[in-house]
Order: structure tokens, then C-alpha cells, then sequence
């Protein structure tokens, strides 16, 4: 309950402090200049150094990749048959493609299904939702942004100058290596400040009364994200490869999840629609704790 409850008073003060006109116009991007540069590689380095890799866990770690794939062929249709701009576009496929499985759907799982899952979880964030991020995510985003194609010598570049991608591979280096006590301790607690900051960022950023201008791309990108999307992943990975049981209601828990606020970020750095963005995550938060325990009544047929 306490994790729900620092959820929303962070999203509420965002919303209050831009009322109340406390903080300069800018400051959105500097919060989130703040949660891809610190908040995001301190998380990164802490539980990417302690995962225990198991070949049984491969089709977990591959459901954000899968999941991505299928947000992107989506929304590329959608877009052209909508005629969403560019930007627009590239907005959906990072927060429909992308679930919020780090602060949100850890805190899901452990309620639903138990403290024991929250490893799953965590692999399900880092090699999977976090690496596209820092790949793939990165690659969308500079292509969309630009309007015409880029160079693979440019995209390669943003991707490895990308902050959290630099921590992504650092930790897996340093898997063999103890951090010290203190040097743990300083990587969580840096890491502890993605939810409150990001979440005033988003809080800060929203406009409810842009939600007539943009209810049609809107729409479509909550409703791939929280229904269409878990469905694919569950027909694929129960039907076609014959999965069951937890780590299968876990996987597909995870790819309920609302969007993920990091590739919101991501995308509002590269000036892809923003207001939508801040939409697809301000809504999408809230109306996933509805959509959730559904998703976990129909999980348990499984």
C-alpha cells in the first residue's frame, strides 16, 4: 500500500507544483535530464550486477522485445491509416510498446503473486524492457525525431553514448565483482529517486485539457497497452509455445503493466508529441490498477 500511495502523492505534487507556478518552465526537462542520467544507470547497477541468469528464464527476458516488435508494427499501421505525424507515431510505439515493469510492476507482483517473483521481475526489467530502452527504444526515437532516416553510424552513437545502456553493460561486467558495502548502498539509494522524480515530472507535465486534441491517438495507445498487447504476448508464449504456470502469469503480468515512464522520457528528449506522452502516462497509471487485478483473475486459468 505504501509504494500505491507514494505513486500518486508524487503525480499529485507534480500537478500542484505546476499550479502553483513554484518552478521555472523548464524544469520537466531537467527532472528528467535527472532520472536518465542518475535515477535509471543507479537502478541498473544495482540489480543487473545481482541477477542469476537461468536458460529457463529465456522467454521472460524476451517478452519486452517481442512486445516492442508488436507496438511498433501497430502503431505503424495505425499511424498511416490515422495519418498520425511522425512524432506521434514514434511516441505510441515507445509507451505502447514499452510497459512500466520497474517501479509499477514490481510492487504489482509482489502484491498479486508474492516476494518470491520479484527476481523474475527484476530480469524482466533489465534484459528485457530497460535493454530495448536503451537500443531499440533509442533507435525509434532519433528516427522519428528527425523526420527522414538516419545514419547507423548516428543511431550506434546515441546508443552508446545512452547513459543507462553505458550502466546496463558496466554491470554486466562487474557481475564477477562484490560492490562494496557503501558503494550498494549509494547505487540504491540514487536509484530509490526514479519514482518520486519521475513521477513529478510527469505530474508537472500533464494537461488534462489536452485530452480532447489527442483522445484518438490516446485511445489507441492505452488500449494496445494494457489489453491488446498482454493478449498477444499471452496467445504467443500459451499457445504457440505450450507455457504454463507462474512464470507464465508473472511474464504476461509484467506486459500489462502501463506504459513505461522511462521511454516516456526518452521520447519527450526527442520531442516526440510530448502532451500525448504525458497522457499515455498520467492516464495510464491510474487506469492500470484497474485493468491489473482483471488481468490476474485471467492469469489464473493458466
Amino acid at each position: 500500500m505504501s509504494n500505491f500511495v507514494l505513486l500518486g502523492a508524487c503525480f499529485l505534487l507534480g500537478v500542484l507544483l505546476r499550479w502553483s507556478g513554484r518552478l521555472p518552465d523548464n524544469a520537466a526537462a531537467t527532472l528528467n535530464g535527472f532520472v536518465v542520467n542518475i535515477s535509471l544507470p543507479a537502478l541498473t547497477l544495482t540489480y543487473v550486477h545481482g541477477l542469476e541468469l537461468d536458460s529457463n528464464l529465456i522467454l521472460p527476458a524476451l517478452m519486452a522485445w517481442i512486445m516492442f516488435g508488436l507496438g511498433c508494427a501497430f502503431f505503424l499501421v495505425a499511424g498511416r491509416v490515422l495519418r498520425f505525424s511522425p512524432a506521434t507515431t514514434g511516441g505510441l510505439m515507445l509507451t505502447g510498446g514499452l510497459a512500466n515493469t520497474s517501479f509499477i510492476g514490481l510492487p504489482m507482483i509482489q502484491t498479486f503473486y508474492g516476494a518470491e517473483y520479484l527476481g523474475l521481475g527484476i530480469l524482466i526489467d533489465q534484459v528485457g524492457s530497460y535493454f530495448v530502452l536503451s537500443t531499440l527504444g533509442i533507435l525509434v526515437a532519433s528516427y522519428y525525431s528527425s523526420g527522414h532516416a538516419v545514419s547507423v553510424r548516428a543511431i550506434a552513437r546515441k546508443i552508446l553514448l545512452f547513459t543507462p545502456f553505458q550502466a546496463f553493460v558496466l554491470a554486466l561486467l562487474l557481475m564477477p565483482v562484490e560492490y562494496p558495502a557503501w558503494l550498494d548502498a549509494l547505487f540504491r539509494q540514487l536509484g530509490a529517486t526514479l519514482v518520486p522524480i519521475a513521477l513529478v515530472s510527469v505530474g508537472y507535465q500533464l494537461h488534462l485539457s489536452q485530452v480532447r486534441g489527442k483522445a484518438l491517438p490516446l485511445t489507441f495507445g492505452l488500449v494496445f497497452k494494457l489489453v491488446l498487447a498482454p493478449a498477444l504476448i499471452l496467445l504467443l508464449f500459451a499457445g504457440l509455445f505450450g507455457d504454463r504456470g507462474e512464470i507464465l502469469q508473472v511474464t504476461v503480468f509484467e506486459a500489462a503493466m502501463p506504459p513505461m515512464i522511462g521511454a516516456s522520457i526518452v521520447a519527450m528528449d526527442h520531442e516526440l508529441d510530448p502532451p500525448l506522452l504525458t497522457l499515455m502516462v498520467g492516464i495510464g497509471i491510474p487506469l492500470a490498477f484497474l485493468t491489473l487485478p482483471l488481468w490476474h483473475q485471467v492469469l489464473g486459468l493458466f
